[in-house]
């Protein structure tokens, strides 16, 4: 599965210039494992886990995934207008 998880991070976000980082793209939202949703987060895709960094309230919080611990996830995102 860890592939299909690959997919959906980068379905989702989008490469940070200059790292091996990636962030979520503008207006688009992540859970993992039905934890808490993430809205502005930077993602990093080890080979053995996935952190995820958000700041909050002046904090960063980083949450930490094993890649074979992942069970769910869930996007969601603004719906485009297809008239345009």
């Amino acid at each position: 599965m860890k592939d299909t998880w690959e997919k959906i991070f980068e379905y989702a976000s989008m490469p940070v210039h200059g790292t091996l980082s990636r962030k979520l793209r503008k207006g688009v939202s992540l859970q993992v494992n039905e934890s808490r949703t993430f809205e502005k987060a930077v993602i990093f895709l080890g080979e053995k886990f996935v952190r995820i960094t958000e700041e909050e309230s002046g904090q960063v919080i980083n949450s930490y995934y094993d890649w074979a611990g992942i069970k769910t996830m869930t996007t969601s995102g603004v719906k485009e207008d297809a008239s345009k």
